[in-house]
């Protein structure tokens, strides 16, 4: 998605040398022909600030994002052997970023051939625009997704329990492809390869709006909406419902999954949100009539999005970060030992187990055991009692000892997702 205004960027650069081209070959009527052949070469041969610059972010990208969103699908599928929900979802994650970064080369030759244009076709621009907007999309809803599965652990455990399903996973995972799928389909009717000026031949592939601020609107503010602000606004009702529920559990800690999460939404949206800034101000300048708005966002939208580009690269790099410690004893299988941390979702026993270097792990929850196993025996002598004077059965002491396993359970629960 981020790739598109790149291409807009080189647009804006070759407009601006065919223009200067077109005023200096007017002063001679002679000499025009001559004029324009050599404008056209040092065009080709020169590139601007502009080409310079989105080369340079594309290279980055392409050669930090790619082998490293690759050694994360290796890590997860070779050598983790015990799969979280949010080591797949980190999988699918890595999965879109390394297709969008395919199309890199594509860019990468449009911004060193210049003038000459989009040299792949039509159907070639319009998807590789479109495996960039599924990009975006899949990519949000993936971290929404992360946040849900947090949110469950801790207020519905065992409901969520009881969907960590082999099959409800992969019906969830396709149900969110397919949705990143529909929603990226407005950019194949806006994208087209296009004579986009009238003194050459070339064709770009550009944004072609039929010269409707409508549509125009309509596609910034859809992107926005469904792209940034309603998952965005779902990733924070969950974690703040989680960051209350831990609160009044008395948990203090947060575990590395969660920290994994919200590293990754943070920068997700430290590279997204400049980009959707700029669609807020290019739909109030096109609905408004505000000339400023609309100046400051065709400024901006071609640094903004190359810069938003950078978030397909950026997550191997957080993940060498996080898995920091692990990379001594565990070498390439770091990454491993940094997924398999965030087992504990589904394996408290495990967790605990794996992640003995915190040292009031054990003690926290043998002091809760204690206090329930106390609470519990407490109630059960008094019912006892109650109910030998009386002359009655066992059930109130059944009923009281159900309720103290459950909340032993939910305790339980709480603390792995508190670690």
């Amino acid at each position: 998605m981020a790739l598109l205004t790149i291409t807009a960027s080189a647009i804006t650069t070759i407009s601006a040398q065919l223009q200067d081209s077109l005023n200096s070959s007017s002063s001679s009527s002679s000499s025009s022909s001559s004029s324009s052949s050599s404008s056209s070469s040092s065009s080709a041969s020169s590139l601007s600030v502009s080409h310079q610059v989105g080369i340079a972010i594309l290279s980055v990208a392409l050669l930090i994002g790619f082998p490293g969103n690759l050694f994360v699908v290796w890590s997860v599928l070779c050598r983790v052997r015990r799969r979280s929900v949010t080591c797949l979802l980190v999988l699918n994650l890595a999965v879109a970023d390394a297709l969008v970064l395919l199309t890199a080369p594509l860019f990468l030759h449009f911004l060193t051939s210049g003038v000459r244009g989009w040299a792949f076709g039509t159907a070639t621009c319009k998807c590789a625009h479109y495996l960039c907007a599924v990009n975006m999309y899949a990519s949000i809803y993936l971290i929404a997704l992360m946040s849900a599965d947090r949110w469950m652990a801790t207020s519905r455990p065992f409901l969520s329990q009881r969907l960590r399903t082999k099959q409800t996973l992969l019906a969830i995972m396709l149900a969110l492809w397919v949705l990143a799928f529909l929603l990226a389909l407005p950019m194949l009717f806006y994208r087209s390869n296009r004579q986009h000026f009238r003194h050459i031949s070339s064709l770009f592939c550009v944004l072609y709006h039929w010269d409707s601020p409508a549509h125009q609107s309509f596609q910034f503010l859809w992107e926005t909406l469904l792209g940034f602000l309603l998952p965005f606004v779902l990733i924070a009702c969950c974690y703040s419902s989680v960051y209350r529920r831990l609160r009044s559990a008395m948990f203090q800690r947060r575990g590395r999954g969660s920290c994994l999460i919200l590293s990754i939404l943070a920068a997700f949206v430290l590279f997204w949100l400049p980009y959707h800034t700029v669609n807020v101000l290019q739909v109030i300048g096109r609905l408004g009539d505000c000339k400023w708005a609309l100046n400051a966002a065709e400024a901006a939208r071609p640094n903004v999005t190359a810069f938003a580009f950078l978030s397909s690269s950026i997550n191997p790099v957080l993940y060498v970060f996080a898995g920091s410690s692990h990379i001594r004893n565990a070498g390439l299988g770091f990454m491993a030992r940094l997924f398999e941390g965030t087992y504990s979702d589904s394996n408290p026993r495990s967790s605990r187990t794996s992640r003995s270097s915190v040292p009031d792990e054990g003690s926290a929850f043998r002091k809760l055991s204690v206090m329930m196993s106390g609470r519990k025996g407490s109630s059960g002598r008094k019912v006892s009692t109650v109910s030998t004077a009386g002359g009655g059965g066992g059930a109130p002491q059944a009923e009281v000892e159900g309720g103290d396993r459950g909340k032993t359970a939910e305790m339980k629960t709480l603390m792995t997702v508190a670690e």
